[in-house]
């Protein structure tokens, strides 16, 4: 029996290695700001493409307003039918109604009302220089009507006589003049902001 052999040392484990001591540590490096990037020069928008852009919008507005105003008569003003309030006012008292005015007088507005005292017809012009002038022709007393009309403060400033009546000149409110007819049958009132010449016009071209 062969002698046991001598026993041999295990091989000792690998000893742990020491925790190594950390390395200093050291802020990232930052990066550069990127370069901003930028047109170059032929690639922005030069003055004259701006101007071009804005002709491609304005060239067809102006050929549509020039078609409105042209074809369309888009700047006249809008006449209004009067004949349904004429034609009740005369149920009530002899309406006068112009004759004569041309072409750049247009009805702007016509109404009939019956109020205390009376019945009153009011129609509204757009007279050649383009301000407004009212006709009113009514029943109502002159004694009430005229200062309604005219204002209180209005004062007789002289008389303007056409082929047909004598007419009081009125000062009225800031800017207005009105000429007055007070007749048997009715009182005629014509007043607007505008030159008394227009209302003389207007006054001229009653029967």
């Amino acid at each position: 029996m062969e002698p046991a052999s001598p026993s041999q040392p295990h091989p000792a484990a690998p000893s742990q290695a020491a925790p190594s001591q950390a390395a200093p540590s050291q802020a990232a490096p930052v990066p550069a700001d990127p370069e901003t990037p930028r047109l170059a020069e032929r690639e922005g928008r030069r003055p004259r493409d701006m101007v071009m852009s804005l002709l491609v919008l304005i060239v067809p507005i102006a050929l549509l307003m020039t078609f409105y105003r042209v074809v369309l008569d888009g700047d006249e003003p809008i006449s209004v039918d009067a004949a349904p309030a004429i034609q009740q006012a005369s149920k009530e008292f002899p309406v006068a109604q112009p004759a004569g005015l041309g072409d750049d007088w247009h009805i702007a507005s016509a109404t009939f009302r019956r109020e205390t005292g009376g019945a009153t017809l009011r129609i509204g012009y757009v007279d050649r220089d383009d301000d407004p002038v009212l006709l009113v022709q009514s029943t109502v007393e002159a004694a009430t009507l005229v200062p309604a009309e005219v204002g209180k403060e209005g004062k007789r400033s002289g008389t303007f006589r056409d082929d047909v009546r004598t007419w009081m000149v009125y000062d009225g409110r800031p800017g207005e003049i009105a000429l007055i007819s007070t007749e048997q049958k009715r009182t005629i009132i014509i007043l607007g902001r505008t030159d008394q010449e227009n209302l003389e016009q207007l006054a001229a071209a009653l029967p």
